[in-house]
């Protein structure tokens, strides 16, 4: 009996250390602007191989900073999105080339009629890596656009998480003005772009 008590033990522990646990992919992450955060939100929440987007502010000088204090033009923060993905389905690249997508990088100062500093297109690199991917990815697309594209690429120095009620909005909320009127025809417009993607 004294020599079975510790494979008993050993027994015990086994599912703490499971082969599903072991399996859980190892998610990266992207932080980029482009316009009101719902909107960017929503977008990203189509692309395959994305897990979550959690919208909330960069780029600023105020510590932990609230929407009210976003909106006053004076915090030097953006509206971002933080996108976790996992690098086996859905490459750094492919992100970043559809950003190009879900806004218009050639407006100074906002989006359509979101206008101020806080809507400004911006994409917050992690890493070396990250910028050279995003130098390249806009060096790709100012190929596809008339206008000069106005993109701020820059270091990610921290990334604050908005406040409850500004996550998941458009999912939430899809008969609010501005999202049946604004995002629902942008959304609908990118699912059929990623439905022909997928046809052969």
């Amino acid at each position: 009996m004294r020599l079975r008590l510790p494979l008993l033990v050993a027994a015990l522990l086994l599912p703490m250390t499971s082969p599903l646990a072991a399996a859980a992919p190892q998610l990266a992450s992207l932080v980029v602007g482009g316009g009101c955060f719902w909107c960017t939100e929503a977008a990203y929440e189509l692309l395959p191989g994305v897990k979550t987007v959690v919208s909330g502010y960069a780029g600023g000088h105020v510590p932990n900073p609230t929407y009210e204090q976003i909106s006053t033009k004076k915090t030097g923060h953006a509206e971002v999105i933080r996108i976790d993905y996992d690098p086996a389905v859905v490459s750094l690249e492919r992100l970043l080339d559809y950003f190009w997508q879900v806004h218009n990088p050639t407006q100074v100062g906002g989006q359509g009629n979101d206008l101020g500093p806080q809507y400004r297109s911006v994409i917050l690199y992690a890493d070396a890596g990250q910028k050279e991917a995003a130098e390249k990815s806009r060096a790709r697309a100012a190929a596809t656009f008339r206008d000069p594209i106005t993109t701020e690429i820059a270091p990610l120095e921290r990334f604050w998480e908005a406040e409850a009620y500004h996550q998941d909005y458009f999912r939430r909320n899809p008969n609010a003005g501005y999202c049946a009127y604004v995002i629902a025809p942008k959304v609908k417009k990118l699912r059929e772009q990623l439905t022909k993607e997928k046809q052969p």
